[in-house]
């Protein structure tokens, strides 16, 4: 089964809300195993919803709508289906007196214009809203299926879950995905070695470029969870063994949860000094939520003006302020005749105890220095204790 969704409002047009309903759906599609093809946004414009969802309807089997289902004129989702098949829609008696129980029980008056969210043509079925007052619409006809739900997310979910999903999951096959973390590698040179597995069909490997680096997604279709995952596991082990060290996390880690992780398990602690980063460090490592054990306190030196900080002096000053195991220390580093638009820092990891004094230097853009240098500095310390 192939599906689309169709993202009713002009208001995700203009910026004023952001789309999550995509993300979401695309989410559970995934799960139940049917194939998101499209995703489109339109605005509250009967024929430009219409268009769209004659475009739909062309291409994919299951169209979901989100949007439009409320009682004002430019709610138009259901008038845009009722053209698109050519049917008039008619109050249904039923919903109609759902509605005046629902402002009833409220005591507040319900105004002529709700009477339309109480409307249906002769393909619709009615879909159970028990968070609003708009149900859904469940249209079916010529071998097309559309699912209208409306917008305000505590319904749509709702709908979603208890209404629709249950009547979808078929069982016959779910989609999987894995994604592996990668730092201080490019998307041109990580797409350049998974050459030879970017073109399988299933599993599929895609590459994006993030905040924190690079990922790589690795999904699979399959009848059930188990065969899904055995298939995304040869491929993982198989980029895993072209990439190597780059690769840092999975899934839902954070290069600090990393770094946190390998702390408390070599029961190991350590302080930060830092200058350029500018007190990212350090609040990344102490708002962590398991980072109490192993993190023993940051300071935060300012830039002196025609004074070079050094990143082992702030290391040493971090260890001397706060007792700890590992210091790290993260400062500008001036380079003679460097490019103007790069900026340089420096990195220094100190382990006294066991004699390690680690110094690299890297460059980022001027704007991404402060972000860059905390997520060198958190690499650095993964590479480290990973050999320990």
């Amino acid at each position: 089964m192939r599906a689309e969704i169709v993202c009713v409002g002009s208001e995700l047009l203009l910026g004023d809300i952001v789309d999550t309903h995509t993300q979401y759906l695309a989410r559970r599609l995934s799960s139940i195993g049917i194939d998101l093809h499209h995703s489109t946004a339109v605005g509250d414009n009967l024929a430009r919803v219409v268009d769209c969802l004659r475009h739909a309807t062309g291409r994919s089997d299951l169209v979901l709508t989100t949007g439009g289902l409320g009682p004002t004129d430019d709610d138009l989702t259901r008038e845009a289906i009722a053209e698109l098949f050519g049917e008039t829609p008619t109050v249904d008696p039923v919903l109609a007196d759902g509605l005046r129980t629902f402002f009833e029980l409220r005591k507040v008056p319900m105004t002529t214009n709700n009477l339309k969210q109480a409307w249906l043509i002769p393909s619709a079925h009615a879909i159970t809203n028990d968070r609003g007052t708009a149900p859904g619409w469940w249209v079916t006809k010529l071998g097309k299926t559309i699912i209208a739900m409306p917008g305000p997310p505590g319904e749509m979910h709702h709908m979603w879950e208890h209404e629709i999903e249950p009547r979808l999951a078929t069982g016959e096959a779910v989609i999987r995905s894995r994604t592996l973390k990668l730092f201080n590698i490019s998307e041109s040179r990580v797409d350049e070695l998974l050459k030879p597995l970017t073109p399988a069909a299933n599993p599929t490997t895609a590459i994006y470029a993030k905040q924190d680096g690079i990922q790589v997604r690795i999904t699979a279709k399959a009848p059930n969870d188990a065969a899904a995952m055995s298939a995304i596991a040869v491929t993982e082990k198989e980029t895993r063994r072209i990439l190597g060290d780059v690769v840092w996390g999975v899934d839902d880690d954070t290069l600090d949860s990393v770094a946190v992780s390998l702390l408390n398990a070599r029961v190991a602690t350590v302080a930060i000094g830092e200058s350029v980063t500018a007190g990212l460090l350090t609040s990344m490592l102490a708002g962590n939520d398991r980072s109490a054990a192993c993190f023993r306190g940051g300071l935060v030196v300012p830039d002196s003006e025609g004074v070079e900080q050094r990143a082992p002096d702030l290391a040493r000053l971090a260890l001397k302020r706060f007792p700890a195991d590992i210091g790290i220390g993260v400062s500008g580093h001036l380079v003679p005749g460097s490019n103007p638009e790069m900026d340089e820092f420096e990195i220094a990891i100190l382990w006294p105890r066991r004699g390690i004094e680690t110094v690299v230097t890297q460059r980022a853009r001027h704007f991404r220095r402060r972000a860059m240098g905390a997520y060198h500095a958190l690499d650095e310390l993964r590479k480290l204790l990973s050999l320990e």
